[in-house]
């Protein structure tokens, strides 16, 4: 699984009109190029009397998965510019719909580039741009006693918590970095002089900075 990477946050929409045709960029986070699809079916399906519903996807650690439509527009001017905004902006497993309202007014091969250019980037925007994190759950199980010193150097170390368990123990579950996990359990022992039980847990992405 990949340390990081950039996504949209949730599903989002935004409309531009461009020489009185009108743009709707949308953007959705997505898993699987399963998930890609039924995103861009159901679009056609909200708006089957568009002109056009251009679309492209990136799914994958790799970006294994890629494809660009242009829904019957002039080869290379709908599909392939909108896949180009999700590639600059370095983002993975998203997939973006611009559907086209035709105005009456020609806008020729770089003004579709263009218009489906600032429509892919308009719905990418609404969806919210984001980062994901992998962390590792750490559950840190410690007397009473030890409870106090501990939850103060979390707490300084700055460390993401994900809830606390009372019962005749007190279990911290803690959420570092997947990269520092290991140093951060020796710490935890180091701290507690091997007195904490220690138990990892899944691999579980949250949004950097929150």
């Amino acid at each position: 699984m990949l340390e990081r990477y950039s996504t949209v946050r949730e599903q989002g929409s935004r409309e531009i009109v461009i020489k009185k045709s009108r743009f709707i960029g949308f953007a959705k986070p997505v898993e699987t190029e399963e998930e890609a699809v039924q995103f861009i079916d159901e679009i056609k399906r909200l708006h089957r009397s568009a002109t056009h519903n251009c679309s492209a996807y990136v799914v994958g650690e790799r970006d294994q998965h890629q494809k660009a439509s242009d829904d019957g527009e002039p080869s290379g001017t709908a599909g392939k510019p909108i896949l180009e905004v999700i590639k600059h902006k370095g983002l993975k497993n998203v997939a973006v719909v611009v559907t086209r309202y035709f105005g009456g007014i020609m806008l020729g091969a770089g003004g579709l580039v263009r218009a489906y250019t600032d429509g892919a980037v308009a719905g990418i925007e609404a969806a919210g741009e984001i980062v994901q994190v992998l962390h590792r759950e750490v559950f840190v199980d410690v007397d009473y006693t030890w409870y106090g010193k501990v939850e103060n150097e979390l707490h300084g170390r700055g460390t993401r918590l994900g809830g606390t368990e009372f019962t005749d123990r007190v279990t911290v579950k803690c959420l570092p970095v997947v990269s520092e996990a290991d140093a951060f359990v020796a710490w935890i022992t180091d701290l507690t002089q091997g007195q904490a039980v220690i138990t990892e847990g899944e691999e579980v992405y949250y949004i950097e900075g929150e």
